[in-house]
């Protein structure tokens, strides 16, 4: 079944964060330094994707900002990028399967490197390293196929 609704998206976001929240490399970004409250999160973050998905949902804040903030207090690297690609990635494929699905793995690879690249400058490596880290590197690749 592809993404075809807010509803839709508020079940694939809220497992997704879950995951993220928990995760031991990228969690405490959203726990620790951000104390990200995902009740209040959760709207914001459903109007991006619902904005960029499905074109229904006005979002009007600047998604870059707070990535500025966190890589101000602990620096985000591509190690960081690359997990929350994976991450993506498994929560989309463990319920969806569509044109929309693949849109927003696409769209997410794109983010993933587009802020590495803000944060970090036009010539950031997107090498990494560590256990079941999804190298940027390998998505330009793909990109350039």
């Amino acid at each position: 079944m592809d993404i075809t609704t807010r509803a839709d998206l508020n079940v694939l976001l809220r497992r997704f964060y879950t995951a993220a929240f928990a995760d031991p490399l990228i969690g405490p970004f959203f726990t620790e330094i951000a104390g990200t409250d995902l009740d209040v999160h959760m709207p914001r973050i459903t109007d991006f994707w619902e904005r960029a998905l499905l074109r229904s949902a006005e979002y009007r804040r600047n998604a870059f900002a707070p990535h500025v903030e966190l890589h101000s207090a602990r620096p985000l690297t591509a190690e960081h990028f690359g997990r929350w690609v994976q991450l993506w990635h498994a929560t989309i494929d463990g319920r969806h399967q569509g044109p929309n699905a693949d849109r927003a793995k696409a769209q997410g690879e794109r983010i993933a490197v587009a802020m590495l690249r803000r944060l970090h400058g036009k010539d950031a490596s997107t090498a990494g390293e560590g256990p079941g880290f999804i190298p940027l590197a390998a998505l330009d690749l793909r990109r350039a196929a």
